[in-house]
C-alpha cells in the first residue's frame, strides 16, 4: 500500500512538472500577428503587465529604418516621431505612459515608489538584450535580458535623415508629452546599467514598444 502511495505521488508530482514547464515554454513563445501587416511579434508577461518583447516594425507613414537600409528595421524595429508613434501601436495594445515605464521600472529593480518619471540605476542591465550591445572601456555593454524584455540599441534620428548611436543606445517614446514641442521618452545606455527619462524634439526618431491594454 505504501508503495502504491509512494507512486502515485511521484507520478503526480511528474504529470506537475510537465504542466509546468508546458506553460513556462508557452508564456516564452507567446507570439502577437499584427493584422494590418502580418508581422509576428514576441510577447512577454513582465509583472502585471504585457509587453511586446521586440520593438514594433509597421511601416507607418514617415517612420524610418535606421540609416535607411532594411536590415535595421529587421533587427531593431522602424524609428517614429512621437506624433506617429502615439497612435501606431495595433489594436489591443497602444504606447506605454510615464507610469506604465515606471511600473516596468520598479518591477525589474526590485523597488518601490511614487516618484514620477522615474529613472533606475540597475533596471537597464535586467532590460538589456543579452547581446549587440557595445562595450566600453572593456565592460561588456550588453544586458542579463532576466525578464525577456530583450531591450535593443536601436538609435535615434531625426526625421531629416540624420541617424546616431545604433549599436550604443536604445529610445522608446513614452506617450506622454513635456511641452507643446517636446515630449518624453525613455533611454537605455551601453556603458552603464540605468534607465533614464528624459524629453526631447518630438520630430526626433525613436523606437516604440508597445503594451498591451
Amino acid at each position: 500500500m505504501k508503495k502504491a502511495i509512494i507512486l502515485l505521488v511521484l507520478l503526480g508530482a511528474i504529470v506537475l512538472l510537465a504542466l509546468f514547464g508546458t506553460e513556462i515554454f508557452m508564456q516564452k513563445n507567446d507570439i502577437f500577428i499584427d493584422s494590418r501587416d502580418e508581422k509576428k511579434y514576441r510577447i512577454v508577461k513582465i509583472g502585471t503587465q504585457t509587453w511586446m518583447a521586440e520593438n514594433l516594425n509597421h511601416n507607418a507613414s514617415g517612420s524610418k529604418c535606421y540609416d535607411n537600409k532594411p536590415e535595421n528595421c529587421d533587427k531593431y524595429g522602424r524609428l517614429y516621431d512621437w506624433g506617429t508613434a502615439k497612435n501606431v501601436c495595433p489594436n489591443g495594445w497602444h504606447l506605454p505612459s510615464n507610469d506604465e515605464w515606471d511600473v516596468l521600472y520598479h518591477y525589474v529593480d526590485g523597488t518601490s515608489g511614487t516618484e514620477s518619471p522615474y529613472e533606475s540605476e540597475t533596471a537597464g542591465k535586467y532590460l538589456k538584450s543579452k547581446n549587440d550591445w557595445k562595450d566600453y572601456e572593456g565592460r561588456p555593454g550588453n544586458g542579463e535580458d532576466k525578464f525577456g524584455f530583450s531591450a535593443l540599441p536601436g538609435g535615434s534620428g531625426y526625421s531629416y535623415g540624420v541617424y546616431y548611436d545604433i549599436g550604443y543606445d536604445g529610445y522608446w517614446w513614452s506617450a506622454n508629452e513635456h511641452t507643446n514641442y517636446n515630449a518624453y521618452s525613455r533611454r537605455i545606455y551601453y556603458y552603464n546599467d540605468h534607465a533614464i527619462w528624459y524629453y526631447g524634439d518630438r520630430n526626433f526618431l525613436h523606437s516604440v514598444r508597445c503594451i498591451k491594454n
